[in-house]
């Protein structure tokens, strides 16, 4: 690949981009859906680097929003929109799933990223809306992933499954280490157990890991990766933009 390249990482919530230019990731930005929504898609356009050479788009906001996309961008970047798919196999990377077309492609992206930089058994964990748990072995073959809630996820399941939970705002903050991670109130209480959770599925996926053989390092990305960073016990690799990378990789090695 030659030229310049626009990234795009569409999740449920949000949209995040970066330029791909000279083998870097460069002039980075996201927007919240609810913004788009509001302002309309010049409020994404007005940020966004006119005539790249190329676009391409990891996306599980469904195929309206897709269609929409498309439009857009075809009359701001005049350039076909393309976007990346899960595959059985490729870029050193094979699918666990027995339907590949059904993983999410932004963790398929992610993993191709990973792997790209660290050849290595890893565990790849995107935070967002749904945080999800991938592994690979030191070969890239994906051994299988979990999805669970992300934070705002089960604070909202409690709020709508209790009476005496309401009103929750899960904000960043320390719900600290040894007995302090024990709150003495509601929404810190909800805030650290959420947090707990989340920390405890991972290490628990490390550990088995561990335990079967493998020496995976912890790669994280993803939205409210900067709130479980440092609760996590061992060393963590972050990288924000995993799945931009996964994509950038995909455009230098297509055939």
């Amino acid at each position: 690949m030659s030229g310049r390249a626009l990234l795009m990482d569409v999740g449920n919530n949000r949209l995040k981009w970066g330029t791909f230019d000279k083998g870097r990731i460069i002039r980075t930005g996201s927007i919240r859906h609810d913004a788009i929504h509001v302002s309309g898609f010049s409020a994404l356009t007005s940020k966004l680097p006119r005539d790249p050479d190329s676009v391409l788009v990891s996306n599980v906001a469904g195929p309206g929003f897709a269609a929409k996309l498309i439009r857009v961008l075809g009359i701001h970047c005049n350039v076909e929109t393309r976007f990346a798919r899960s595959e059985k196999s490729a870029f050193g990377v094979h699918n666990g799933y027995r339907q590949p077309r059904q993983m999410g492609v932004d963790r398929w992206a992610a993993m191709i990223g990973a792997r790209a930089e660290f050849k290595s058994a890893l565990c790849i964990v995107d935070a967002g809306t749904a945080v999800t748990i991938d592994v690979l072995d030191r070969d890239g073959q994906h051994l299988g992933g979990q999805i669970i809630p992300g934070l705002h996820l089960m604070a909202r399941g409690l709020e709508s499954e209790t009476s005496g939970i309401n009103g929750l705002r899960i904000r960043p903050g320390d719900p600290g280490t040894g007995m302090g991670m024990f709150a003495n109130g509601t929404e810190r209480a909800v805030r650290a157990g959420a947090l707990n959770a989340i920390c405890g599925a991972i290490e628990r996926a490390v550990r088995t890991m561990r335990v079967q053989g493998y020496r995976p390092g912890i790669i994280l990305t993803g939205g409210g990766a900067s709130r479980i960073l440092k609760q996590l016990d061992g060393k963590v690799i972050h990288r924000p933009h995993l799945v931009l990378q996964g994509l950038a990789f995909m455009l230098q090695n297509h055939s």
